[in-house]
């Protein structure tokens, strides 16, 4: 069968690295490249998510896959592959937007497989976790701890979702329940590996909140980020326990947050509690966060395009074996996992 696969957004930082990776990795597929201005070959389409009009040519080519790394905050080209029975993988969306499409995709009639991997790093993060127990029905509480450096290579819509979300409250998950809280504030001192030490981790949203404790099912589940700056990260708490983002114009929120550097390592750690112990996986991507979001949704996509997964509404973790999935992103060169008890 042959592959042609659409990246909407293949223009942007994480569209490149999805196509390169990709390219390398399975040279017989076709590989088509979606944005508002399309470009010089007939394998650049000129795709705009807030046009519907534009996703005509998806038919033409008749594409067999849709990854989706720009946010369509109206869901147009969700319901356009719904409607049409194309394969979908997104790994776009902050929580509000994947909770909305997640209830559009739910509600529908899919003769196709509609993957949502918009958790950190590509959605990898409950797969990873259930490396550490015998499945998420024995987890009693998982802390997942985010180190951000601001000298990454990181692309726009991280630093917008940060605009645009910093002064949102949002829900992290105590004994089955949602509790508000607001983003880096409740402040935790964390001892990241790699080298890092110990930093303190605040407040931060990423939709494996709300995956892990509705879908997976775990009652207790936080997320705390810090940046390699202590300044930075002491500023951006102090800014909001003032209530200073509040005041903020967006405009002003972007410049806050959207610098970009030339290229930093990418750090998580997963801190599982099981039958009442703790585990936990750290995990080092050295050429940062879109090298490892990118590597995670060609993963997907290889599993969807490689093995029978029948037609339905998936997370991006759920494609995989754990230890599979955990097997695959050690094997690749700029990556580290390591596990302790």
């Amino acid at each position: 069968m042959e592959h042609n696969i659409l990246i909407i957004g293949g223009t942007g930082l994480v569209g490149k690295t999805i196509a390169r990776i990709l390219e390398k990795r399975n040279p017989h597929f076709n590989i088509f490249i979606g944005g508002r201005k399309g470009g010089k070959t007939d394998k650049d389409l000129k795709i705009d998510v807030t046009d519907s009009g534009s996703f005509k040519v998806i038919s033409e080519k008749k594409i067999n896959l849709i990854i989706l790394s720009v946010n369509d905050k109206t869901d147009q080209v969700l319901r356009f592959a719904i409607d049409n029975s194309i394969d979908y993988l997104d790994i776009t969306k902050p929580t509000p937007d994947l909770v909305k499409a997640y209830d559009v995709a739910k509600s529908s009639k899919v003769n196709s497989r509609i993957v949502f991997s918009s958790g950190w790093m590509g959605g990898i993060v409950p797969g990873l976790a259930n490396t550490l127990s015998d499945g998420t029905e024995d987890i009693r509480e998982i802390k997942l701890f985010v180190y951000y450096s601001v000298k990454d290579l990181a692309g726009e819509s991280s630093a917008h979702f940060m605009a645009e979300n910093v002064a949102v409250p949002f829900s992290h998950y105590k004994n089955d329940k949602p509790v508000s809280i607001r983003h880096f504030l409740n402040t935790e001192v964390f001892d990241f590996s790699f080298g890092i030490g110990k930093r303190s981790a605040y407040n931060f949203d990423v939709p494996d909140l709300y995956i892990l404790n509705r879908v997976e099912r775990v009652p207790d589940v936080s997320v705390k980020m810090t940046y390699n700056s202590k300044f930075i990260t002491w500023l951006l708490g102090s800014f909001q326990y003032l209530r200073i983002f509040s005041i903020l114009s967006l405009k002003e929120r972007k410049m806050i947050f959207g610098s970009s550097g030339n290229g930093d390592q990418s750090v998580f750690e997963i801190v599982v509690k099981y039958k009442g112990k703790y585990r936990k996986l750290s995990l080092q991507s050295t050429k940062g966060q879109a090298e490892l979001t990118a590597l995670s949704a060609v993963l997907h996509t290889e599993e969807l395009l490689r093995n029978p997964h029948e037609n339905k509404v998936y997370f991006g973790h759920q494609l995989h074996e754990p230890l599979s999935l955990l097997a695959q992103l050690n094997a690749y060169e700029t990556i580290t996992i390591n596990v302790t008890q």
